[in-house]
């Protein structure tokens, strides 16, 4: 594409995806620019992932670095707390967004099927396919004071900040769900979903979006007919617990969230983005396929009056993000101005990299693309 230019991520080398000796680079699933600061995670982990920059701009090609991980666990009270450094169960974070000095998070609260190993037979491989489980610390919807310090920013349980505490909460849940899970549960278009695994269509939250005190939860599944799903949500502090946070009744006849139907050709929604009053969707598909990926905008998406169900017509075509064949599968995305100006543009990282995304040991590049003002 004309304009497309890279950014370098340099990250530890001597840190790994949990339990494995696969690379943090391997299976990044968010991006996240804050000042000069970009945080990343690989959704095989408990952990956060700053990376600073360290080069700029002047030979069309940036680098950030300096890298420090951030466990989850030192901030939030994880659904299956980690027995083990080594080996703890995943958060699956599969969105990011910063907000009133607030960093957001979530994880996919998805099922997930094991997968068969033919080297085993075909009976042991059926078997296999059979098997269903929950991972507990995917059920995680929270926020995390950010705090600058010499330049850049770092997670914090707890901070002051204009004479008010500022505190690391989470929604209400434990390993088997949380309060969204249980209000989904009767949902007439959802429910049935969340006992099917992400990647058979099922539930699968892989976009986040704040704006203002609604959170937007882009689904990936399931596609209804065609239809993609984000959630919208407002939560509020618990009032007996201040790590707690609560659902708010917002929806029709006090439902706890609202719905919004999006028309993105049969596609599932990969991330989110917020872009003034727009919506920016990453879009890609539900099943365990390569492509195709699209980013539309859903002008005034953060503002959309009430439960929505958007034609293709209503929604702007972006555009086309490539893709591989079994590599490079666009998962994270945000607005990218590193020098702090006017942003005017967007970037991706991807889950598989391929080859050559990767020219360093640990080192591996996310692509960076003009971003078209809106065409109203």
């Amino acid at each position: 594409m004309n304009g497309t230019s890279v950014v370098l991520l340099e990250l530890d080398p001597d840190l790994h995806a949990v339990g494995q000796d696969k690379s943090l680079r391997d299976g990044l699933s968010v991006a996240l620019q804050i000042g000069e600061t970009l945080w990343v995670a690989n959704d095989e982990t408990i952990s956060l992932e700053r990376l600073s920059l360290v080069a700029d701009g002047k030979t069309g090609s940036y680098r950030y670095g300096h890298h420090q991980q951030f466990s989850l666990h030192d901030y939030l009270l994880l659904p299956v707390p980690p027995r083990t450094r080594a080996n703890p169960e995943e958060v699956d974070v599969e969105g990011l967004d910063y907000h009133d000095g607030y960093l957001w998070l979530v994880g996919s609260h998805s099922l997930k099927r094991t997968k068969p190993k033919l080297k085993d037979g075909a009976k042991q491989a059926q078997e296999q396919l059979a098997e269903v489980r929950p991972d507990g610390n995917r059920y995680l919807l929270a926020r995390i004071p950010l705090v600058e310090r010499d330049g850049t920013y770092a997670l914090t349980k707890k901070d002051q900040r204009n004479g008010k505490e500022r505190t690391a909460a989470q929604l209400h849940g434990n390993h088997k769900g949380n309060d969204l899970t249980k209000a989904l549960r009767e949902d007439e278009h959802l429910g049935a979903f969340l006992g099917i695994p992400g990647k058979d269509n099922g539930f699968d939250i892989e976009g986040l979006a704040v704006a203002g005190d609604r959170l937007f939860l882009g689904l990936r599944g399931p596609v209804l007919r065609g239809w993609a799903v984000i959630l919208e949500v407002e939560l509020k502090k618990d009032n007996e617990t201040p790590s707690l946070l609560r659902l708010k009744s917002i929806g029709p006849n006090d439902r706890l969230y609202r719905k919004h139907f999006l028309h993105l050709g049969g596609l599932g929604i990969r991330d989110l983005c917020v872009q003034g009053s727009d919506l920016l969707i990453l879009a890609g598909p539900t099943m365990d396929l390569d492509g195709p990926v699209t980013i539309f905008r859903w002008p005034n998406g953060t503002d959309p009056n009430g439960e929505r169900v958007v034609p293709a017509s209503e929604l702007e075509r972006v555009l086309d993000v490539p893709c591989g064949q079994g590599v490079d599968h666009a998962e994270g995305m945000t607005l990218f101005s590193p020098d702090g100006g006017t942003v005017r543009s967007l970037l991706v990282a991807y889950d598989a990299a391929s080859k050559h995304r990767q020219p360093r040991k640990s080192t591996v590049a996310a692509d960076v693309f003009p971003l078209p003002q809106p065409s109203k």
